[in-house]
């Protein structure tokens, strides 16, 4: 998918959009992380992911070709070198925002383990005769981690 502009002028107004909008969207994402919801994130991930495949695409384009948005008029073109400084400004707060979260989620897990570990009884012996003996047992637990959340 890419982006459907005649001229540079067009280009470049539309990549203003496109990365005022994901601006937005992440802004939204990182509230809701900060607010200790990250289920309401989940509500535009499809269109984040849709537009940031579609911002990262263009960012490539105009790398490879500055002279595609060379001809606009040069407010224009500041007006987008701003609206990427906010950009890169809210990716860096939604890093932080989800290594919170992540780092939280993993010490409960880690805490849920550690409980549900120590509360096992260990077998020792044997036989018909073996007794439990009140050690923690040292055998896995029933917990899946997702290493991609």
């Amino acid at each position: 998918m890419a982006l459907a502009a005649d001229t540079a002028t067009d280009r470049v107004e539309q990549l203003i959009l496109l990365t005022e909008r994901l601006t937005d969207l992440i802004t939204q994402e990182c509230q809701a992380f900060e607010a200790r919801r990250p289920q309401d994130a989940a509500a535009n991930i499809e269109e984040c992911g849709r537009l940031a495949n579609l911002y990262r695409h263009e960012s490539a384009r105009v790398k490879a070709d500055p002279r595609m948005v060379q001809a606009a008029p040069k407010e224009l073109r500041e007006r987008l070198v701003q609206a990427t400084r906010a950009f890169d400004a809210v990716l860096a707060r939604q890093g932080r925002a989800i290594e919170a979260a992540k780092t939280v989620t993993e010490g409960l897990v880690r805490a849920i383990a550690e409980e549900v570990a120590s509360t096992r009884q260990q077998a020792s012996g044997y036989g018909p005769g073996a007794t439990l003996s009140g050690q923690p047992a040292s055998t896995a637990t029933a917990i899946t981690l997702n290493r991609k959340a």
